[in-house]
């Protein structure tokens, strides 16, 4: 069904472009996998088992990893009633709806299409901002919902993570099995080795570009359907400066979690890192809604509480 957020065309674009340059690439990762290891079916079987798991089970891995839980109207009131009318705007079924039990203030969504969505939002969120701010943070959310954002994400970064894994594979394999095989079969783990860790560069900057590009619609389509790009400004401040005076070592677990997170866990502004990022800077998510606020005729200002 397609909900109310304002569609982006330059968004389908980029997803579009992005993962027609991921599939030639997997494409060529794929042949040279099964051409050598010399078996197609151990290639298919590897790759099928990677992608259901985690496809069909990402919601369930990011659940588990942030100690999110479903949690029901009676316990959760004001956060359902916000999702309940946000979702009625936007005419789109309701996620699940869960909290995560953490200091760090953050929001992500997760699953596979709009029928199968949760969305999770911390107890250290739900502290520190206003119902506006709030509303804002949870528009955001389901806009990446809405555009099966995680979907295409998790797609796209599925053979890159493999690629991942086949790296570690053939290095740990070389440190301490290396002596006892033939020169033919170390040249065959080389080979692996490199074409995998150049899928893996290669896709990780593509991905990346794209999910920074996903945060910024996601920003502004969420400014669109409340109507207050201020409060939604607002919510990106307090959130990223309360981030950034918690200690590094307690945002070290949360950090392998950034592409899902409304904000990234870095506790810092990322200088010649950004082009790394997950996320657009915060300067350039606060100036976008100050644009999309004067258009919009906003009396309050972007960033005021």
């Amino acid at each position: 069904m397609q909900s109310r957020f304002r569609s982006d065309r330059r968004l389908t674009v980029r997803m579009g472009l992005t993962l027609f340059l991921l599939g030639l690439l997997y494409v060529g990762f794929i042949a040279a996998l099964i051409t050598l290891l010399r078996s197609w079916v151990l290639v298919v079987v590897l790759v099928g088992a990677m992608f259901v798991a985690q496809f069909w089970f990402s919601d369930r891995i990011a659940m588990f990893a942030m100690h999110g839980r479903v949690v029901e109207r009676e316990e959760y009131p004001e956060l359902h009633a916000v999702v309940d009318r946000l979702c009625a705007i936007a005419d789109m079924p309701k996620p699940v709806v869960a909290v995560s039990d953490m200091d760090m203030p953050n929001a992500f969504a997760t699953g596979r299409n709009p029928d199968h969505a949760v969305v999770c939002v911390t107890t250290g969120l739900l502290r520190r901002l206003e119902p506006a701010e709030l509303e804002g943070v949870l528009a955001h959310e389901l806009s990446h919902v809405a555009h099966k954002d995680v979907a295409v994400i998790t797609v796209a970064s599925f053979l890159g993570v493999l690629a991942g894994l086949i790296v570690r594979f053939a290095f740990y394999s070389q440190v301490f099995g290396g002596g006892r095989r033939d020169q033919n079969t170390a040249v065959v783990f080389a080979t692996i080795m490199g074409v995998s860790a150049a899928v893996y560069a290669i896709s990780f900057l593509l991905i990346r570009a794209l999910s920074r590009y996903r945060e910024l619609a996601a920003d502004r389509a969420a400014a669109h359907l409340t109507g207050r790009p201020s409060a939604l400004a607002s919510a990106l401040t307090k959130v990223s400066g309360d981030i950034a005076r918690i200690p590094t070592k307690d945002l070290r677990t949360a950090q392998a979690f950034n592409a899902f997170y409304f904000t990234p866990a870095t506790g810092k502004e990322p200088g010649v890192e950004r082009f790394f990022s997950t996320h657009p800077t915060l300067e350039q998510r606060l100036e976008q809604l100050g644009r999309i606020s004067a258009e919009l005729g906003e009396a309050a200002t972007p960033g005021a509480g």
